[in-house]
């Protein structure tokens, strides 16, 4: 599934409708007085949250929002009818900016959430509305106000019940590819995921979740090295994060041991706490020679005794079911315990 997790966008409210410039028209009176009525207001532009959404896909090449100004107001003392409102809708979890890097103004977080992105212009008073008694023909209207024209920065932490988090060619996309019906970029150099990629996992046909793969961590990825600290952030929002390794390395690769080092201390280092979400080693490749040998050495030497190791492979499918299976039993876990606790 194709991702876009980031996007700037200009907005702008709808300006509002001009004033009319209006007098009584009727027969046997030869002056009437002014009727002029009020331009409409302009439309407002919001951003909500809406299901079945998971990517900002859909707003590539969207870059400038702008609502319906509001009609110019009529005579008889009519206003003007006021400008649509526009509404920009988004996946749960987008985190609504000022800028790149700037404070969190809104974080969408359910279907439904709304926030207010731009005004539009308020509708410009008609003559009628300028009548006194020392003036009572004005021959000029307001102009309607314009719109808040705004600039935005949108984040989307990506929404999944798993997490695979690994070294860069730990064999994550290919998990990924057997576990679902996904088809991520899977070939032998790091970094052949550059963007996150979803799959929905079926249980017996009629239990699923939702899995992601992200890009490959490399040590100090909590600090913006290779492109960890761009992904880290949809780890947040995992419920279960399953540490992928490959058990049997290249010559030259890290060790199984000291992978899973570097990807707790990432967790951690991004967010405090966060390796505690982690709940299953994932060895994979164990069809390549040295894997039983090397998956011996990784139970004797447990980092975390709390972490469940699963043997697999993608190429065999080997394990894949018992993986399947026990991502499963994890998540009704955790999802009982949220309702238990209302968290």
């Amino acid at each position: 599934m194709a991702f876009i997790d980031e996007l700037n966008i200009t907005v702008r409210g709808g300006d509002g409708g001009k004033g009319a410039v209006s007098f009584r028209r009727e027969k046997f009176i030869a002056k009437g007085g002014p009727d002029g009525g009020d331009g409409g207001k302009g439309g407002d532009i919001y951003i909500e949250a809406k299901g079945g959404l998971s990517t900002l896909l859909h707003l590539k090449g969207r870059n400038i929002f702008e609502a319906q100004k509001g009609r110019d107001g009529r005579p008889k003392k009519m206003t003007g009818a006021n400008g649509s409102d526009l509404t920009i809708y988004v996946p749960g979890g987008t985190i609504i900016r000022r800028k790149k890097g700037g404070r969190v103004l809104f974080e969408l977080m359910e279907s439904g959430d709304k926030f207010l992105l731009a005004k539009g212009g308020k509708g410009g008073r008609g003559n009628a509305r300028f009548a006194t008694p020392t003036m009572r023909a004005p021959k000029f209207a307001e102009e309607g106000g314009k719109g808040q024209p705004k600039e935005y920065y949108l984040e989307l932490r990506l929404i999944a019940d798993v997490g695979l988090v690994g070294l860069p060619n730990a064999g994550k996309s290919t998990l990924l590819s057997v576990l679902t019906r996904a088809t991520p970029k899977i070939a032998q150099y790091p970094f052949t995921t550059i963007s996150p990629n979803l799959g929905v996992v079926w249980v017996d046909g009629i239990e699923h979740f939702i899995i992601a793969d992200l890009p490959g961590l490399i040590e100090d990825a909590h600090k913006g090295a290779g492109l960890g600290e761009r992904f880290l952030k949809h780890i947040t929002r995992s419920g279960l994060i399953c540490l992928v390794i490959d058990i049997s390395p290249p010559e030259g690769g890290v060790a199984p041991v000291r992978a899973i080092e570097i990807l707790l201390e990432e967790l951690d280092n991004y967010s405090q706490g966060l390796s505690n979400n982690a709940k299953i080693i994932i060895a994979t490749k164990m069809d390549l020679p040295g894997a039983c040998e090397n998956l011996k050495i990784l139970k004797e030497d447990r980092i975390r005794e709390e972490l469940e190791i699963v043997a697999v492979s993608g190429l065999t499918k080997e394990g894949v079911a018992n993986l399947k299976n026990k991502m499963y039993n994890y998540i009704k876990e955790i999802n009982e315990r949220s309702k238990d606790t209302g968290i």
